[in-house]
């Protein structure tokens, strides 16, 4: 797995998805390798009033194979770059600028929010987040719309929409996953393109946004001529990525500090970051190569993210 990029595209025509899969095969040499489908489900529930305004918390869990992904929002709850502010100003009341912003650190008179603004984690299978819900008698109900198609497999399974479409590989460094948003009663959102560079799981850009050229220009590529298109490129940027999963990280922090004290100089040469293909048998993945559900978080945090900004979600 590797560093990847992602285009909304949502004035893409009916007939897109062909188009783009012409232009990948004619003038990238492409091979479709398998489907890339993926389902979004939305829930909400009322979290009470503020400032005069009833606050509803959501909740999206987006399925990739065996994983889904939940992002849940409190407009009503902090955020942790407020509590961190608010930590470091009780510590240095003369103003002095904090020497790692945005890190959130809990002090011992602090007491601890029992959840901040925004949270994603990892649920698997993918239908234990029904069933804890159910079990709890949790009063999360669901925004999808009803749909007179009952035959519809948006409808069928529950979702609010679903992405669904192709996985094409471009040589031996490229994946390209390509897809409609389609939503329960099968009317059709436009796309989704993500490019995956393999060789990398991350690249440093000097933008601000994070975008990578090496991406962007692929992405670009690919997309079909067509006068009006409005792609535009979904990014984030550290600090809301550091938000949404600041209790993750302190704990791989703290992992990460035990386990670099007890390293050897024959572990550390089992940290090659290359990937060596077996001679005998190409298929049979090496020590080294981009593995876990890292890549799809994120990119499920993006997708998340770019949909609920057109209030699709």
């Amino acid at each position: 797995m590797g560093f990847t990029g992602l285009v909304r595209w949502p004035n893409a025509p009916t007939t897109g998805l062909d188009l783009v899969k012409q232009n990948i095969f004619r003038n990238h040499a492409g091979i479709e390798r398998g489907k890339w489908f993926l389902s979004v489900k939305s829930f909400r529930t009322a979290s009470g009033s503020a400032h005069g305004f009833q606050m509803d918390r959501s909740m999206c869990a987006l399925t990739i194979s065996n994983h889904a992904f939940v992002f849940l929002e409190d407009p009503a709850a902090p955020q942790v770059a407020d509590m961190a502010a608010l930590a470091h100003n009780e510590q240095n009341p003369s103003g002095t600028p904090a020497d790692t912003p945005g890190k959130y650190v809990l002090h011992s008179h602090q007491s601890e929010p029992p959840h901040f603004r925004t949270t994603l984690i990892t649920a698997s299978p993918p239908g234990a987040l029904e069933q804890l819900i159910t079990q709890l008698g949790a009063r999360w109900t669901s925004t999808r719309q009803p749909s007179a198609n009952a035959r519809n497999q948006a409808m069928a399974t529950g979702n609010q929409l679903v992405i669904d479409g192709s996985i094409f590989s471009i040589g031996t460094d490229w994946l390209v996953r390509v897809g409609n948003v389609i939503l329960a009663g099968g009317a059709v959102k436009g796309m989704l393109l993500e490019a995956e560079y393999l060789p990398l799981p991350k690249i440093h850009s000097p933008a601000q946004n994070g975008t990578s050229d090496l991406l962007s220009n692929l992405l670009i590529s690919i997309l079909p001529n067509i006068s009006n298109a409005t792609p535009v490129a979904v990014t984030v940027d550290d600090s809301q990525w550091e938000e949404v999963q600041w209790n993750c990280n302190e704990t791989e922090y703290q992992d990460d500090g035990l386990k670099k004290a007890d390293t050897t100089d024959e572990d550390r040469e089992d940290d090659d970051i290359y990937a060596y293909e077996d001679e005998e048998d190409p298929s049979v993945k090496q020590k080294g190569d981009w593995t876990g559900v890292d890549r799809d978080r994120r990119s499920a945090f993006l997708i998340i993210g770019a949909l609920k900004s057109e209030g699709i979600l």
